[in-house]
């Protein structure tokens, strides 16, 4: 195993250049095996799980869900406050910050930044709540891409550029976590359903942050300042990808939903009239089904 890691790590150093040393240590980053392995582990649940439950009944799983959302709530908020306060107060350069800048800047940034890499672990649990549902129309392939990948690219970053111009797309990351997990949390509580009224802007959110990333990203690249520019480059192709996904999506459920609406107001359908579906207080129809994706 150890010879197989030391493989590795030689064959990424020769690709990409020496890693980061300031990582050294930490949890999870000092080779990719972990890593990789719990991604199979996840695609192997994701694959698995829905035969398991075919024939078994859902679990509620309400308790577990309040505490999980809220705690990630909690967790992106403290992400996303501390990576806006150092920046801001260490004079980090909005347009383009290199990762070897301001040593005590970075080191702060680059603590936060390894929590932001271990919450893309923590979020497979959302994954695998909608397998114990049994809500497997969920379980896209935008959904299991993106979390299958976030984890590993993170791996990459902590390792090679985990601080400097890395840390815009995971403040504003982490502030859209902190509006839709605080939505799903509260939203596992059915008297606060009537109550929560942000839903239909999480998506419209996320789509704003992929473009927002991807122009902020750019500016490395107009006004380079060291920042190595191939990881500038897969920064954005990676946040275009997920505009195309993502927007493709948004756009096949809001059709969705005028389709459903124009039916049921053809047919006098009782979910009109009572406000209520399969238990499901009528403010779901009021906006695009979110794909938590991110």
């Amino acid at each position: 195993m150890e010879t197989l890691n030391h493989k590795l790590n030689t064959y990424f150093e020769t690709w990409m250049g020496p890693r980061d040393k300031r990582v050294q240590g930490m949890l999870l980053l000092d080779n990719y095996l972990p890593t990789f392995a719990l991604t199979v582990m996840y695609l192997l649940i994701v694959w698995m799980g829905p035969k398991y439950m075919k024939n078994r009944q859902p679990y509620s799983c309400r308790g577990l869900m309040v505490v999980y959302n809220l705690g990630v709530t909690y967790l992106s908020l403290y992400m996303c406050y501390e990576l806006a306060t150092t920046v801001w107060h260490g004079g980090y350069n909005f347009f383009c910050q290199n990762t070897y800048s301001a040593p005590e800047v970075d080191k702060k940034v680059i603590g936060v930044l390894w929590w932001y890499y271990f919450s893309k672990l923590i979020e497979f649990m959302d994954t695998f709540f909608f397998i114990l549902r049994k809500n497997n129309h969920q379980i896209t392939f935008l959904h299991v891409f993106h979390h299958a990948s976030m984890l590993n690219i993170w791996w990459f970053v902590m390792n090679w550029i985990p601080c400097g111009h890395s840390y815009f797309g995971a403040s504003l990351n982490s502030f859209v976590h902190v509006v839709m997990y605080s939505y799903y949390g509260l939203s596992a509580i059915p008297a606060l359903r009537p109550y929560l009224w942000w839903k239909r802007y999480i998506t419209q959110m996320q789509l704003i942050q992929f473009c927002l990333t991807m122009s902020q990203t750019a500016l490395a690249v107009v006004w380079p300042c060291g920042f190595p520019m191939g990881w500038l480059y897969f920064q954005i192709s990676y946040m275009f990808s997920f505009i195309l996904l993502f927007s493709n999506f948004y756009i096949q459920t809001y059709k969705k939903r005028i389709d459903s609406r124009k039916k049921e107001h053809l047919n006098g359908s009782s979910a009109s009239t009572n406000g209520h579906v399969n238990g499901t207080a009528s403010m779901e129809h009021t906006a695009p089904r979110k794909l938590r994706v991110d």
